[in-house]
């Protein structure tokens, strides 16, 4: 099992100051290296090139909903987790064991649903 100081992730999230708030949340927690994007488009063509170790998904980003990545990376049997500012109504239903973390979160439940990932493979589904 990796250690969190070894991990690559991918942020795919469409608001910038979200996402930097992410990408500096990982930082802090240990995490070795941040990729993001803001849409479907770049997170597939991230994919095409790079497999990270984890992933962090909005569910609606700008409209368009990030279960074509989620499925990449459900491929790839790389663990990730959603996130979202709305309840989870409207998730596809092939990743309703995936955790959805509500909009803000703080940091420690940023870190736990990392750890949780490694742990399980996937997150048993729980709003936080």
């Amino acid at each position: 099992m990796l250690n969190k100081n070894e991990f690559r992730v991918l942020v795919v999230e469409d608001e910038a100051i979200i996402g930097m708030m992410i990408e500096d949340m990982l930082l802090e927690i240990g995490c070795k290296a941040v990729d993001a994007t803001a849409s479907v488009e770049g997170a597939l063509d991230f994919l095409a090139e790079t497999s990270p170790d984890f992933a962090i998904l909005d569910i609606n980003l700008n409209g368009a909903r990030s279960d074509k990545v989620a499925s990449a990376l459900k491929l790839r049997g790389v663990p990730f987790v959603f996130v979202s500012g709305y309840d989870a109504q409207g998730v596809d239903p092939e990743f309703s064991e995936t955790k959805i973390l509500q909009k803000p979160f703080r940091i420690s439940d940023l870190n736990a649903a990392v750890d949780e990932a490694f742990a399980n493979g996937n997150m048993v589904r729980q709003i936080v």
